[in-house]
């Protein structure tokens, strides 16, 4: 039990496998310590290879890992993503401006001043986003999110990415490899050996033989063959909450070498679903995630193939092959068992809307790494750590995700009437909704420093959708109105200015490939 922890065995590679290890590796500088790391990845299994979206968190993660930013750019067909845009979602009325956007900045002054409150007396002249950000203005001229002279993960509005997963699994695998020594073992797992008092001891491969270790990460995907096959610890069913259980995928070629390229993800409702339409440098990743209890999958393929029709013309619309990817939305019971965590789609997986999964992946090995337990003794505390934190990550995002569905007054089907049926609105989810009629989300609606959702993403979403808070008005908010103009004034004033120096997302990457971006 006071055994020092020497060896971590991560079973399954993809983007989590190797992000996991990764960030474990540049944490712990494998290459100089007694730690070892062994990746065993199947030669035959692919990824899923459709979660192309991330987060800002992903800058730290790369830059951590001593991966330079245009290496990782230009490798992954990477594009730069500053939030999502919302089409279709509060009424599909199509002679409404049925759109609003979720942004990566925080509002301006947002550590000093609420500005919700101030704008909702003027929501009918200006949106929530572009009276409190720049980043929804620079969105909608399709500008990038810095300049060509910005160094490497630095930023005039913050950004995350559009990758191709595929490729940015495999360069993590190289730099993992080469750079911060974690072994690599291609081998099919044939059986989990167990410990006496239950832990898993080894793995048996096909052609390695037993690979044996102290901590066991699974990160096999959906099959979960550590936590889910070996240890029976169960799925906790969501689907009566957030009905999307199926998807279906395409790769769309640009319709010319220079076509601009969309600096935020788009999500346009369906009426028994969404489509997601991010652009990387060489093509787009289109697809529709949808409740197969509110239309059938060729009903919902037909949607996906009417979607993509204005762009690329009725013959490639039609004949352009989809990728069908089952979803069951759900996450484990517990994430910690034993001597082994799971991480990724292993953990679970509710469904790609506002790209929570790769998030997530680096928050959990975030967390392992920081909390590497020192030996055996210990593990089960921060298991139990780790398991309470990540089920109120799950029931945050779930909330979150819910709140789109919620808020929406779309009556065309019944996928958007059962969504706002009280009976699938989680009790948390319904709490926050009736404070939020008479106060807005601020700094106290975060329970944590690691919240997966800001309050200033509910209120992006709230305001988006339409939502009203019936503000009362008291002493500090009459002193404060003076700086709250101020804080628009000059918000309207950097829009303008951004606008006049930031070139194009396909601009700037192509100034990226030629030249690379300053380290300082």
């Amino acid at each position: 039990m006071n055994k020092p922890l020497k060896k971590i065995i991560i079973v399954g590679g993809g983007s989590a496998g190797w992000l996991t290890a990764g960030i474990i590796a540049a944490e712990h500088l494998v290459d100089d310590s007694s730690l070892e790391i062994i990746l065993i990845e199947s030669p035959d299994v692919p990824t899923v290879g459709v979660g192309e979206g991330t987060w800002p968190s992903m800058r730290n993660s790369l830059k951590k890992m001593g991966i330079k930013e245009s290496d990782f750019l230009l490798a992954c067909d990477a594009s730069f993503k500053q939030g999502s845009k919302f089409s279709g979602w509060k009424n599909n009325n199509s002679q409404s401006d049925d759109n609003y956007y979720h942004p990566f900045s925080l509002p301006h002054g947002y550590n000093d001043i609420n500005l919700a409150e101030f704008w909702q007396p003027f929501r009918e002249q200006v949106s929530f986003a572009n009276a409190v950000t720049t980043q929804s203005y620079i969105c909608d001229l399709g500008l990038a999110p810095k300049q060509i002279s910005t160094a490497q993960y630095s930023f005039n509005n913050n950004y995350g990415y559009h990758l191709d997963a595929g490729k940015f699994s495999q360069f993590l695998q190289q730099h993992c490899i080469s750079k911060l020594g974690v072994k690599h073992v291609r081998d099919h797992v044939i059986n989990i050996n167990s410990a006496e008092n239950g832990d898993i001891a080894s793995l048996t491969t096909k052609l390695t033989g037993d690979i044996t270790g102290d901590l066991f990460i699974d990160c096999s995907g959906g099959a979960s063959l550590l936590l889910g096959k070996h240890f029976n610890v169960p799925l906790v069913d969501k689907s009566s909450i957030l009905f999307n259980n199926a998807a279906m995928a395409l790769h769309l070629p640009y319709p010319e070498e220079n076509s601009p390229i969309s600096s935020h993800t788009l999500s346009t409702a369906q009426s028994a679903g969404w489509i997601w339409d991010i652009g990387l440098t060489s093509r787009r990743g289109v697809g529709h995630t949808y409740s197969s209890a509110h239309t059938d999958h060729d009903s919902a393929e037909k949607a996906l193939r009417q979607y993509i029709t204005p762009t690329v013309g009725k013959k490639l619309a039609e004949s352009i092959a989809i990728k069908k990817i089952a979803v069951e939305p759900s996450h484990r019971k517990e994430f910690w068992h034993k001597n082994c965590v799971a991480v990724g789609m292993s953990a679970g997986f509710i469904e790609p809307l506002e790209a929570s999964s790769l998030a997530l992946v680096e928050l959990s090995a975030k967390m392992i790494s920081e909390q590497l337990p020192a030996n055996r003794k210990i593990m089960d505390i921060i298991a139990k750590r780790f398991n309470d934190k990540f089920l109120r990550h799950w029931q945050k995002i779930i909330d979150f995700l819910k709140l789109h569905y919620v808020l929406s007054d779309r009556v065309d089907s019944s996928y958007w009437l059962d969504h706002r049926n009280p009976s699938s609105i989680p009790d948390s989810l319904q709490e926050q909704l009736n404070l939020w009629q008479y106060q807005s989300p601020y700094h106290y609606d975060n329970d944590s420093v690691d919240e997966l959702f800001p309050s200033a993403s509910m209120q992006y979403i709230l305001y988006g959708m339409g939502f009203v808070t019936e503000n009362i008005k008291n002493t500090k908010r009459i002193n404060q109105s003076n700086l709250a103009e101020q804080l628009f004034k000059e918000n309207a004033q950097r829009s303008q200015q951004l606008a006049s120096i930031l070139s194009s997302n396909r601009a700037l990457i192509d100034k990226i490939e030629q030249f690379g971006l300053p380290k300082i």
